[in-house]
């Protein structure tokens, strides 16, 4: 177990890491293999480094660590004008206390795409994000605040998905000139043992949906971009829904990026949630979550503070003990824009019932894909 550190030096090591970060220098490169004009792959990667400083409940102390959050490889091609396929790779929380250097490689998302006809209707089969909310589906690489929001996976576990993905097959397509994107997918779920007298799992497939506006530029593909560095004008709104069983989650998103004439730009989210594990998965117990997020980049010094505020309340007792906010406020430096960058990033809790705890974070990302 880790010694805690003391209150009164919590603060030098996030800004001593901080420190560090400032004089790196970013270097990027991208590999692309084309055979002819229907047939090409190309390659990239995320890294994101991360320190932080978190205080423990109980004791109040602060422990230490330093970890690579994310260690991604994505290769990503077609093999015709039709089909397509996308792989992720990657060794989350490598290093990070109890320390394992040496947990490996998972696989984060693996599929192929159909496109029939055109963009107005594709086929996807394999293991991906269950389109639940927009902050569900977002790139790990260009997310707003600090990593995603708290609730945004709270099923994935209770569903016995990997890091939020499942395998299955989903349908999904643009419509009105691609301002409208619809998904809607039949992913395994939890599987159960048999009933008496069936054979093979005992228990439906999961469903998942999600529809989503765009008023002004759109967005298209299999992630969407957490904010914009000033470079679209984008209002966005999109409902979700989660189903197999008894477990039932259902969510409601908006989106604004708007930029200003001089490449400023605000960007702000809002996700609400709404998950009932049922009698199905008890694990998850009736709940509304909230989040909301916003921050302001400033294209002259390439830095955009943030701020983050969540609440989660629980539907069965409204005085809950485990009713909790979180608040989160930081700054991001782009000098590469999501290529490379440096953030850093305050978070707090607040439980309805025992201590406040903070976290400091810095983290410095490489991505290029």
């Amino acid at each position: 177990m880790e010694k805690p550190t003391p209150r009164p030096h919590r603060f030098l090591f996030p800004l001593s890491i901080l420190a560090i970060l400032l004089f790196a220098t970013a270097a990027h490169a991208q590999a692309v293999i084309k055979v002819n004009d229907n047939v090409n792959m190309k390659i990239g990667a995320l890294v994101q480094g991360w320190a932080d400083e978190a205080q423990d409940p109980t004791t109040k102390g602060y422990a230490q660590n330093m970890f690579l959050r994310r260690m991604r490889f994505l290769v990503a091609g077609q093999v015709s004008p039709s089909i397509s396929f996308f792989f992720e790779t990657d060794n989350p929380n490598l290093g990070k206390s109890p320390k394992a250097l040496s947990s490996g490689f998972v696989t984060q998302d693996a599929f192929i795409e159909w496109k029939p006809v055109s963009s107005a209707f594709m086929i996807d089969a394999g293991m991906m994000l269950p389109p639940l909310c927009r902050n569900c589906l977002e790139s790990a690489a260009t997310l707003l605040s600090l990593d995603y929001g708290t609730y945004s996976f709270t099923e994935s576990a209770p569903t016995q998905s990997a890091v939020g993905r499942d395998t299955g097959f989903m349908a999904k397509g643009y419509l009105d000139d691609s301002h409208v994107e619809y998904r809607a997918g039949l992913f395994q779920g939890v599987r159960q043992a048999a009933a008496a007298g069936r054979t093979g799992a005992g228990n439906p497939f999961r469903a998942t949906g999600r529809v989503m506006y765009n008023v002004w530029d759109t967005e298209v593909g299999y992630v969407i971009p957490g904010m914009y560095l000033g470079n679209k004008k984008v209002l966005s709104f999109g409902v979700g829904a989660d189903h197999q069983s008894s477990y039932k989650a259902y969510s409601a998103d908006g989106f604004l990026s708007l930029p200003s004439v001089n490449k400023d730009a605000f960007n702000g989210e809002i996700t609400l949630l709404h998950f009932d594990g049922g009698t199905f998965l008890t694990s998850i117990p009736r709940q509304r979550d909230m989040t909301l997020q916003a921050g302001y980049y400033l294209a002259a010094t390439k830095v955009m503070p943030f701020v983050r505020f969540e609440d989660q309340k629980f539907s069965l007792a409204s005085n809950s003990p485990k009713n909790n906010q979180r608040l989160q406020g930081g700054l991001t430096w782009y000098p590469n824009g999501n290529n490379f960058n440096i953030k850093g990033a305050y978070s707090r809790v607040k439980p309805k019932v025992g201590n406040t705890t903070n976290e400091l974070t810095v983290q410095m990302q490489f991505f290029y894909f």
